[in-house]
């Protein structure tokens, strides 16, 4: 095992974060994206996103990376949206479901 691959891991951890179920529904809303098609780019179902969005439940592998990059991408072209919670997230060790 290479030095390298603990650093991996653990960067791996940190870019494992979702921003707050308010703040997913604001991003999404902000590009004028509706909660089936982003559960049809993820490969999910629209009942999974629209849970993720209120809170209930949160999404896991490998869906979760998927909506995690999606999320980062809106982000950076909505900050405004990005903002309204700025600095809470959820952590990567919640449960979840998709």
């Amino acid at each position: 095992m290479s030095d390298a691959d603990p650093m991996q891991r653990v960067n791996a951890l940190l870019d494992d974060v979702l921003p707050t179920p308010r703040v997913r529904q604001q991003l999404r809303l902000a590009a004028g994206l509706t909660q089936k098609e982003v559960a049809d780019a993820i490969g999910v179902k629209r009942l999974a996103v629209a849970r993720w969005e209120l809170g209930h439940t949160h999404p896991r592998r490998p869906h979760r990376a998927l909506y995690i990059h999606l999320l980062k991408g809106l982000a950076e072209r909505f900050p405004e949206a990005a903002e309204l919670d700025a600095g809470s997230t959820t952590p990567a060790s919640e449960g979840g479901s998709g």
